[in-house]
């Protein structure tokens, strides 16, 4: 099962409140309103995750245009996997994770990226960290 984290729901609402603020009168914009919905769901529930196959379609397009504006992948272009390391120690991907990354929908990338941010132990984070920025701007 695919979940969406909610400090990626949290981060989706934040994009859509730069994006479009809420008017004078206090009315929050559709996508914003979506995902605080899901977001408030979340909290009242204590839930960490919810599976995006049960998300509404306004909020599941809203978070999917949030993502489109993320990097999309976490390559450095230093693979070690080519190299025959189970995980990159460049981006600390697994060696599946390398070589099936397109066809990774995106709540499963979002997985990916989460785990190997929380790790941390990857160039990416460390040595390249620079690098790693430069790419992803």
């Amino acid at each position: 099962m695919a979940s969406i984290h909610i400090s990626d729901i949290e981060a989706a609402i934040n994009y859509w409140r730069a994006l479009a603020p809420a008017s004078f009168e206090g009315a929050l914009a559709a996508p914003t309103r979506a995902l605080a919905e899901i977001y408030a769901h979340m909290v009242f529930q204590h839930l960490t995750e919810i599976d995006e196959f049960t998300l509404p379609q306004a909020a599941l397009q809203a978070w999917l245009a949030w993502y489109d504006s993320t990097p999309d992948t976490p390559c450095i272009a230093i693979c070690s996997t080519s190299q025959g390391d189970e995980v990159c120690k460049g981006c600390g991907r697994t060696f599946a994770e390398v070589q099936y990354w397109t066809a990774l929908r995106p709540v499963e990338k979002r997985q990916v990226w989460r785990r190997i941010t929380l790790l941390g132990s990857a160039w990416r984070f460390n040595r390249y960290a620079e690098r790693a920025k430069a790419q992803s701007d």
